[in-house]
């Protein structure tokens, strides 16, 4: 086992809900950057491999939404997932290593205001995950690509 497989398994194993989100993103974003790494070498193998491994870490942050109960905030987040999805997919058929680090960004913005929430104390787990949510959903609005190409967007179980 490799030295960050083993940090990546102790990370997970003491992290919190909200923490779990950070490693999910934090994965997220390292295959989008293998994939774009994978592009400039022309490495059709590697790139294809990071981006199915990326649509799974993507499905497993879709299926967290609460679109039920999680109002605007949620339906944000999904949106934001369709958004990363719908690039990748772009990405792959442009083959632009452009597009997948435009989404990198975005990607490491909504995971910061993960970060902040995990890191600051909140008496209760869903208020925390709600406060999460919103501050997520808002850094998906400010991103000035993500906010042109919002589509409606419903997730199935």
């Amino acid at each position: 086992m490799t030295t960050e497989m083993t940090y990546r398994q102790s990370s997970i194993a003491g992290a919190s809900p909200i923490g779990l989100m950070i490693v999910l993103f934090d994965t997220l974003a390292g295959d989008l950057r293998r994939a774009a790494a994978a592009l400039h070498r022309n490495d059709i193998e590697t790139r294809c491999r990071e981006l199915n491994h990326a649509a799974l870490v993507l499905g497993r942050l879709e299926s967290w939404v609460d679109l039920e109960n999680g109002g605007d905030s949620a339906r944000d987040l999904a949106r934001l997932y369709a958004h990363l999805r719908a690039k990748m997919l772009e990405a792959a058929g442009k083959k632009s290593a452009a597009l997948l680090e435009a989404q990198i960004d975005l990607i490491l913005e909504v995971r910061s205001a993960w970060q902040l929430l995990d890191s600051s104390p909140s008496p209760e787990p869903a208020a925390q995950g709600a406060a999460a949510t919103a501050q997520a959903g808002a850094a998906y609005r400010r991103a000035p690509e993500a906010a042109a190409d919002r589509v409606p967007f419903s997730l199935s179980a």
